[in-house]
């Protein structure tokens, strides 16, 4: 059996109030994310060392690149739905703009598809984070206790 895969068009339907609250969630979202990252960073520093000795990245430079390119991603999508925040008063303004008010539905359609896929591509490297500092504070652990039965 075959699945055939569809589009919603439910954008159509959506009114400005909603367009409204999904970008400030959306801007909730991304502020709390880059905080995040600050939190990140501060994270790898302190653990560089241990980092370099279980060799999971070739570098720390490697972490930290990957942190820097959601870090811009993050900032660019805040700009993104600051701007088409700002144009939401072509849905409110009472004027007939069908095609304006045609196209902002679908940037917004468009824009919840990019979140969505952001939003689960960081929540994988925050995942593949915590991993790895998890698995350093097992390892110092383990050192640990070898060093004192030793």
């Amino acid at each position: 059996m075959k699945t055939i895969q569809t589009t919603t068009k439910y954008i159509e339907w959506i009114s400005a109030e909603d367009m409204h609250t999904n970008s400030l969630h959306w801007l909730s979202q991304l502020r709390f994310i880059k905080d995040e990252h600050h939190f990140f960073e501060h994270l790898i520093s302190s653990f560089s060392t241990d980092l370099q000795e279980l060799d999971i990245f070739s570098s720390d430079k490697e972490i930290i690149d990957v942190l820097n390119r959601s870090y811009r991603n993050t900032a660019r999508l805040i700009d993104t739905i600051v701007k088409h925040e700002k144009e939401l008063t072509i849905m409110i303004d009472e004027i007939d703009q069908l095609e304006d008010e045609k196209k902002y539905k679908e940037t917004h359609r468009e824009l919840s598809l990019e979140m969505d896929a952001f939003l689960q591509e960081y929540r994988a490297l925050k995942t593949q984070l915590f991993n790895i500092i998890k698995g350093i504070k097992k390892e110092n652990k383990l050192r640990s206790l070898f060093d004192k039965n030793h």
